[in-house]
């Protein structure tokens, strides 16, 4: 392994920690569901291709890049169907929403 792989995998792991600690700091500091959900769902993708680009930096193979390549497809696509379901479940829970924010999906409000 060269030097190159070994710092770049590293730092690529670091990074992916750093964006969970940002998401975990987002679930903390977020005013309502909604935004928590969102810095959740995104932060789980790209962090954990991060994370996983990373570890194959650290010990590249074939097989592993296959393996990498499939875990961060399923990751991409499950947290994003995840993450919009918990939403929408949220939202028909009739979750609070944090003062001024704009409720696209209210159906009483006048459309005119």
């Amino acid at each position: 392994m060269t030097l190159a792989l070994s710092i770049a995998g590293n730092v690529f792991v670091v990074l992916g920690s750093l964006v969970f600690a940002t998401a975990a700091l987002g679930v903390i500091r977020f005013p309502d569901t909604f935004a928590r959900i969102s810095a959740v769902g995104t932060a789980g993708g790209i962090g954990i291709a991060l994370v996983l680009g990373g570890a194959f930096l650290l010990a590249p193979s074939l097989p592993d890049l296959l393996k990498v390549g499939v875990a961060i497809a399923l990751q991409l696509t499950t947290s994003a169907v995840g993450s919009i379901a918990i939403a929408r479940s949220a939202y028909l829970a009739r979750a609070p929403l944090a003062p001024l924010t704009y409720d696209e999906l209210d159906e009483s409000r006048d459309r005119s």
